[in-house]
């Protein structure tokens, strides 16, 4: 029968010697770049939350101004004012609508560049849009 002490056999508690060291040193990298990675996604749905909403008060922010030059104008105060710290890059408005008549719809389009993957040392650009709709109010801003 051989004894762990005798010098001839490994002993369990020698063969493990820093072991853990090594699976911290190669798994602490990993479990950093899972977190940046979790970190950058949640930028991006955040993104589009963001540009979702800003679509909504764009288009809610134009159709109740008198004329579609106002109209135009709110709306991009207002989506530029909701994604200020959300973008990039500028903020792009767009009227998806055929005009601005009574009883139809006031229709924008806001697309920006998010963040998201360039925190990860990638540069792939990321461009979220948004549409929203909202119907001219009949009694839209008189002045």
């Amino acid at each position: 029968m051989r004894t762990p002490r005798g010098g001839r056999g490994l002993s369990a508690v020698g063969g493990d010697r820093g072991l853990s060291t090594v699976e911290v040193v190669i798994l602490a990298p990993v479990m950093i770049l899972f977190i940046l990675v979790l970190v950058a996604f949640g930028q991006l749905v955040e993104g589009r939350g963001a540009v979702d909403g800003a679509a909504r008060d764009a288009a809610r922010a134009g159709s109740i101004q008198k004329d579609q030059g106002t109209a135009m104008a709110e709306a991009r105060k207002a989506a530029k004012a909701d994604l200020e710290d959300v973008c990039s890059g500028p903020v792009h408005v767009v009227q998806k609508s055929a005009g601005f008549e009574p009883d139809t719809l006031f229709t924008v389009e806001v697309s920006c560049e998010v963040r998201g993957l360039e925190m990860l040392g990638l540069d792939i650009p990321t461009t979220l849009e948004a549409s929203f709709s909202s119907p001219l109010d009949p009694y839209r801003r008189s002045a």
